[in-house]
């Protein structure tokens, strides 16, 4: 077992994750993060952001959504100092659990193609990139 727990993240910690993602995870490619944007998460899904806490300091996230129909893997990070020691791996099993109790059947991860340092973190849980399909993005004004 972890020295660590796992536990759903509660608006008192948008500050911390917001400071956390600015160094443990990528920022490329996507519109910024707000304390809104995730207030609003936590309101709809208040289970949809996994923290993983190492006494009071904070050394990974994932966001495991669930729109009712399928499964989205957002925000897989763990600080630098901690990386190679499974927390990614228990975070992305513990998405995964959460997604096959609320009856979903394929998940999802968004992983920038230039992001080559994840790649083998996402293969190492299972997942393969999938050649057939490209994102298409609109920003929304």
């Amino acid at each position: 077992m972890p020295a660590w727990t796992m536990r759903s993240a509660t608006v008192a910690d948008i500050a911390a994750v917001l400071e956390f993602w600015q160094t443990a995870a990528e920022g490329a490619h996507r519109p910024p993060d707000s304390a809104q944007a995730l207030e609003v998460l936590l309101e709809r899904d208040p289970e949809a952001l996994l923290l993983a806490v190492d006494d009071s300091a904070l050394i990974g996230t994932v966001i495991a959504g669930w729109d009712g129909w399928r499964c989205h893997i957002y925000r897989l990070a763990v600080a630098p100092e901690r990386r190679r020691q499974g927390i990614g791996r228990l975070l992305v099993k513990a998405a995964e659990e959460r997604f096959h109790r609320l009856g979903g059947i394929r998940v999802d991860a968004m992983v920038l193609d230039d992001n080559a340092a994840a790649h083998p973190a996402w293969q190492a849980c299972g997942y393969e990139r999938q050649a057939e399909w490209s994102r298409w993005v609109k920003p929304l004004p």
